[in-house]
């Protein structure tokens, strides 16, 4: 093992009172764990440094003291709304651990856009209004962060329930107080910062000032919106020549953003734009002045690529659907959409028990929203975690997209065998299978907490299944498999799981005696966070099938509209007549019969068409609720877009 490094690993408790859970991830300093902190009954991240290589040992005081530097720096922006809190550091076998938030749900910028491509400008745009805000906030402390990129850029749930709409900097392990009389805890001959993001004064020996690190949001600002960095090359030499010579590439997808981005990378820090004047222009472009509605959630997916349509599933059953009209319509009133918006198509409602099935309403045939039923004569009712909504805000950070790591260790189930490859607690008789759709019940109150008990739902839509199967993680070994399995089912469940509304992620890890049995490898589940996923999910769905519900539907979905009450999953290359773009979230005290009057507006206000690329004379925003989403207290809407005049779309949209 090489001097210096931790033996740490999963189930190794730190100081007494943190236990680690699993690894988040790595950088150059060292690694990133998700642990429970025993006092506070609560998760928290600890950053671990590391050395990996002997010769790293001789630098080891001044990463040590880095890593208090860093702790120091972090917490003086305290209670920041964009900066990861740190809550201590502390000391552990002769090394330093950093106690910081743990961001539920989180992923940093660059990986966004390696999953889904580049952001809309306004997208952007509010993101760098608010990295800009946390970095003043450092300046006015004389702490120069040194290194904003993407990757120390994260994006979060935040409260009202947008998916990344908490955006924090993290990562203060090379920030520096250069009026302070700080020791710079790097060595002289080390250039610190990341090549291609480093202003052009850095390169060049210069000091640390606000001005560097607003050319590094320059930088940052590009690979958002254009999905690559401005001097990005083939090396990291060629990137500081090209920041110090060249250039940078033109940004073609800026639109707006693009002159603020140009004057935030412009060479010479004197005539470099300013934080007052990036402020000024950032905002208006996250919040135009003729434009009334301020623009939080929205986010760009990628297109979806779907294959040949099989034979549609059964149409549900249409005596069964009510009609609920929107307002703006010969048949309603008292609600008027922005002005560039068509009427909306928000719905929902209470019917009687029996299978999910769409409603829909709209004065030119267009869908409404989604009628929920719940579990029919006979069907056992499953415990689902009742969630206050005095309480919603602060638990729906934890309950989003991939929000934590929970995985089923059955250690107590070690005696099942192979009957039971995963413990007499999960209870399974035999293997999960790609697809397959499981009923989860947990062994107390709320969900996520302990080993859920599963069964099998063939039908995987009747029966309303918890989540489904959408990966597996190979292991040599069942200690391998409890190992690595969770954090692995993470990375592997990460892109549907952006995809969707309200869902996280599951790891189902046999036992000792079950391993063989469960093929060697651990099953990737994804759970509805805060209920059930009502039917199947990403690749598992029919080009064609009816939707059952909201739940199933992810980011860039197009619609086959074939009734006022039936919408189906269309290809995205032939004719359809809506495309998903995002969700948006009604607060705690709109009710159902509210929603069907304002989610229209909430969506043409939070997921407006036109950040996406949409002509607002030519289309307009739609939206679907569900009962679903009243029940579990979570209020999601789905934000669609569509042509005002009725017409499909036919493939050639942005």
């Amino acid at each position: 093992m090489p001097s210096g490094s931790s033996t740490s690993g999963v189930g190794r408790v730190i100081a007494g009172r943190y236990l680690l859970l699993n690894r988040l991830g790595s950088g150059g300093m060292g690694h990133v764990w998700l642990a429970d902190d025993r006092e506070l009954a609560c998760e928290v991240a600890l950053k671990e440094i590391v050395f990996r290589d002997p010769a790293e040992a001789d630098e080891r005081e001044a990463r040590v003291a880095r890593a208090r530097a860093e702790a120091r720096h972090a917490a003086g922006l305290r209670g920041h709304p964009h900066v990861v809190t740190v809550h201590d550091v502390l000391e552990h076998e002769g090394l330093p651990w950093i106690v910081m938030e743990y961001v539920a749900g989180a992923v940093n910028l660059r990986d966004l856009v390696d999953q889904r491509g580049p952001l809309a400008p306004a997208e952007c745009a509010r993101i760098g209004l608010a990295v800009l805000d946390a970095l003043t906030a450092g300046h006015e402390r004389g702490v120069m962060h040194r290194d904003v990129k993407p990757a120390n850029i994260l994006l979060a749930p935040d409260r009202a329930g947008a998916p990344h709409g908490r955006v924090l900097l993290t990562d203060y392990g090379i920030s520096v107080q250069p009026d302070a009389g700080e020791t710079r805890y790097t060595l002289a001959s080390v250039l610190v910062g990341t090549a291609g993001y480093l202003a052009p004064e850095r390169v060049t020996g210069g000091a640390p000032t606000p001005a560097t690190d607003l050319f590094s949001l320059g930088c940052t600002l590009h690979y958002g919106v254009e999905g690559r960095g401005p001097f990005e090359r083939e090396s990291h030499l060629a990137e500081l020549t090209a920041v110090v010579m060249e250039d940078p590439r033109p940004a073609a997808r800026a639109g707006a953003l693009g002159p603020v981005v140009r004057a935030l990378l412009e060479k010479d820090p004197a005539r470099r734009m300013t934080a007052a004047q990036a402020e000024a222009a950032l905002s208006r472009i996250v919040t135009p002045e003729a434009d009334a509605y301020a623009r939080t959630q929205t986010d760009l997916g990628s297109q979806p690529h779907w294959g040949g349509a099989p034979p549609p599933g059964p149409t549900p059953d249409a005596a069964a659907l009510g009609h609920h009209p929107t307002t703006d319509r010969p048949d309603a009133a008292g609600f008027g959409p922005p002005p560039w918006a068509h009427p909306g198509t928000a719905q929902g409602f209470s019917p009687p028990s029996g299978p999910y099935v769409p409603d829909s309403s709209s004065a030119a045939g267009r869908p409404g929203g989604w009628q929920a039923f719940g579990p029919g004569p006979g069907e056992r009712r499953r415990t689902r975690p009742r969630i206050l909504h005095a309480v919603l805000g602060g638990l729906l950070g934890m309950a989003l997209a991939g929000a934590g790591v929970w995985y089923a260790m059955a250690q107590q189930g070690e005696t099942g065998g192979t009957k039971r490859p995963y413990g007499d607690a999960v209870g399974l008789g035999g293997p999960l299978k790609n697809g397959d759709c499981v009923l989860a019940d947990w062994p107390g109150a709320a969900a996520f907490q302990g080993t859920p008990r599963l069964t099998l739902d063939p039908s995987c839509g009747r029966k309303a299944p918890d989540g489904q199967v959408m990966a597996f993680v190979a292991a040599a070994s069942a200690a391998e498999a409890r190992a690595e399995g969770p954090a692995a089912c993470e990375e592997r469940t990460q892109e549907i799981r952006g995809r969707l509304a309200d869902v996280r992620s599951f790891a189902v890890v046999p036992t000792q005696a079950g391993f063989e049995a469960a093929g060697r490898r651990t099953a990737c589940l994804v759970l509805g966070a805060n209920g059930p996923v009502y039917g199947p999910l990403g690749e598992h769905r029919r080009t064609g099938a009816a939707f059952a519900d909201t739940a199933t539907m992810q980011r860039r979905d197009c619609l086959d509209v074939r009734s006022r009450r039936e919408a189906r999953l269309a290809s995205c290359d032939e004719p359809h007549d809506e495309q998903v773009l995002g969700f948006t979230r009604l607060g705690a005290d709109v009710t159902l019969t509210e929603a069907r009057t304002e989610s229209d507006a909430a969506c043409a206000r939070e997921v407006p068409p036109r950040d996406y690329g949409f002509d607002p004379s030519v289309y307009a925003a739609g939206s679907w609720t569900s009962e679903g989403a009243w029940k579990s207290g979570t209020h999601f809407v789905v934000c669609t877009v569509r042509k005002q005049n009725g017409g499909t779309m036919e493939g050639d949209e942005p």
